[in-house]
Order: structure tokens, then sequence, then C-alpha cells
């Protein structure tokens, strides 16, 4: 993966379109090393997760080229790779395993790390994920705590609790997210090392759990909105 955060360091300091052409061997060669992991990652996760078995590389990345059009950033690449598994790929709305590649820059920003859950879900699968925390608060709260490492993310929460779920449940926390996901971080060495997909399957492996409590809530969705 070393060779992956190189290129997207140097694409961080040259993010215009001649250096790319100029580069793009070099881009296709990170492109290669990220395709083979991802494809070893997906087949991995579905060793312990029959829901994402049989997916395909491009069901699972992005492209590196940026939609520019309603952005006041114009720069027209991505400067970070991600695998998103997840039940029907990517774009499917249910929550999954997130590997996010991205060179440290000494700042509070970027940084690669592993995430688990949903992000901008839905307002109809937000609601029934809410209602699974009603129900089943502390199996989810006993869930992030069984994931080796990882934190639940607060960084997109109310401030007070969503309309139609009172305060005082013990699960207002939880009740709060609008995203709701686990994360870790890795450090640039971390994801240089030899055995970074044992250990990314190990960690993803131990989210199990969560993942399962929120898609259960999700697949209620859907089948609500059918």
């Amino acid at each position: 993966m070393r060779e992956v955060l190189d290129f997207l360091r140097l694409l961080a300091e040259n993010n215009n379109r001649e250096w790319f052409a100029a580069n793009k061997a070099m881009y296709r060669r990170a492109e290669a090393v990220m395709t083979d992991f991802a494809a070893a990652l997906i087949d991995g996760i579905g060793g312990f997760d029959a829901s994402v078995r049989g997916l395909s590389v491009k069901d699972c990345t992005y492209r590196i080229y940026r939609d520019t059009r309603f952005s006041g950033d114009k720069s027209p690449y991505k400067t970070w790779m991600g695998v998103f598994v997840a039940p029907h790929g990517k774009k499917a709305g249910y929550a999954g395993y997130y590997f996010h590649a991205e060179p440290s820059l000494g700042t509070h920003l970027g940084g690669s790390l592993l995430s688990a859950g949903l992000y901008m879900p839905e307002p109809a699968v937000l609601r029934s994920v809410r209602e699974e925390i009603v129900d089943n608060g502390q199996g989810m709260l006993d869930a992030v705590a069984a994931s080796a490492g990882f934190e639940l993310s607060k960084e997109n929460s109310l401030k007070r609790n969503p309309k139609d779920f009172p305060a005082g449940s013990g699960f207002d926390e939880l009740l709060r997210l609008k995203d709701v996901y686990i994360q870790k971080r890795l450090s640039d060495s971390e994801m240089s090392s030899g055995d970074l997909l044992d250990r990314t399957l190990r960690d993803f492996r131990s989210t199990y759990d969560f993942i399962s409590i929120l898609n259960r809530a999700v697949r209620y969705a859907y089948e609500e909105m059918m």
C-alpha cells in the first residue's frame, strides 16, 4: 500500500490535469495495487459476512475523477482511494465495511482509516435505525464495544433528540446520530505493513455484529418502502 500512499501524496501536491497526464503510469501502478487489495478484501469479508459475497471490485470502489460541477473546489482528482464493501454494492444504501487510503498530511485532515456502518442514510432508513436503537440500544452499544479499536463517530449529530424519540432512554447519544458508523485511524506505517490485509480483515470481523444490527434496520426500511 506504500505505492498507493506515495502516489496520493504527490497528487495532493500537484492536483492538476497536466501533472496527472504526465504521471499516468504511476497512477496505473497505484490503481493496480488498490484493485488487488480490494479483491482480496471483498473475498475475505465474504468469509464471515455472506451478504457481500459475489461483489466485484467495481461494485465497491470509486473513480479517482472528482465531479466538480457543484463544488467550489475545482481540483480534478480525489486525493484518496477507498473500498466500501456492503450488500449489493456501494450505492445500495446498506451498512458496510469501508477502507480508506489517504496519506497523513500532518494536519487534522487526511489520513487512512477503517470504518463500519452507515453514512448519509436515507431518512426512512435513519428512522428505522433509530427505532432499532429504541428496541435494542444495549445490543448496539455492546456491538460497538466488541469492535476492536473502533470508536463511534459523533461528528454529525443533533444537539437534542429527534422528533418522536423522547430523551431519557439511555441511548440518547445513539439516537442523535445522523451518520451511524464506527471508525479506526491507521498510520502511514500501519498502511505500509506486510500484514495490512490480515489485520484489516480481523478488525472488520470484529464489527460484524454492529453491521448486522444496522442492516436489519435497513432491510426493514426497504421492505416498508415497497
